[in-house]
């Protein structure tokens, strides 16, 4: 899904300097896994800019998403084209997982991803993962995660730099992190692909 944002996050850059519709993220609080809903969501922010459908865990979750992308915003990092997104997981209209994604100086998500390797399954909590990592920018619950009666924080991380005529590149890091009823890590799960 991801995929396909950032192709029509990409042109709407190369051809006017921005995309989408500036947007503040709403404070993780704002919305209650479980049991806020798709009304409430679309309500406070609007209609979406992306629409979709995926299979997670063998349940069809609807996804929403809110992207905005400025080639004259100030971004972390200097080259990338500064650039949020905020996605919205439901199952049944009711939601499941939330997550937020910024290359934008002001808010962005960035983390240290080398100090992943001092989470350990069965030992870490969640407040030592926050110490660690910082304040997540991802929230889950099942069927976002494997586990039916846990919660996942997650840290998310996509940067695009280039243009049309040298071409772009792509960079993205995220790791999600579950947690049992005693909220001690566990599960870890890491991804990184592209390059910066």
């Amino acid at each position: 899904m991801f995929k396909s944002i950032k192709a029509a996050i990409v042109i709407s850059i190369a051809l006017s300097g921005c995309a989408g519709t500036n947007f503040i993220r709403p404070a993780p609080e704002a919305f209650k896994l479980g049991s806020s809903t798709y009304a409430q969501v679309t309500q406070q922010l609007g209609e979406p800019k992306r629409t979709g459908n995926l299979l997670k865990n063998d349940k069809n979750v609807k996804s929403i998403v809110y992207a905005y992308a400025s080639t004259g915003g100030e971004s972390l990092e200097a080259g990338v084209i500064a650039a949020r997104a905020m996605t919205y997981y439901f199952l049944n209209d009711t939601l499941v997982g939330q997550e937020f994604v910024s290359s934008f100086k002001s808010d962005n998500t960035d983390f240290d991803d080398t100090k992943i390797s001092g989470i350990t399954k069965g030992k870490t909590t969640r407040a030592e993962v926050t110490q660690l990592l910082g304040k997540a920018s991802s929230f889950y619950i099942a069927p976002m995660i494997k586990t039916t009666n846990g919660e996942a924080i997650g840290y998310n991380y996509n940067t695009t730099k280039g243009g049309l005529l040298g071409g772009f590149k792509f960079f993205k890091k995220s790791v999600l992190i579950s947690f049992d009823e005693n909220n001690q890590v566990s599960d870890i799960e890491f991804s990184s692909s592209g390059s910066k």
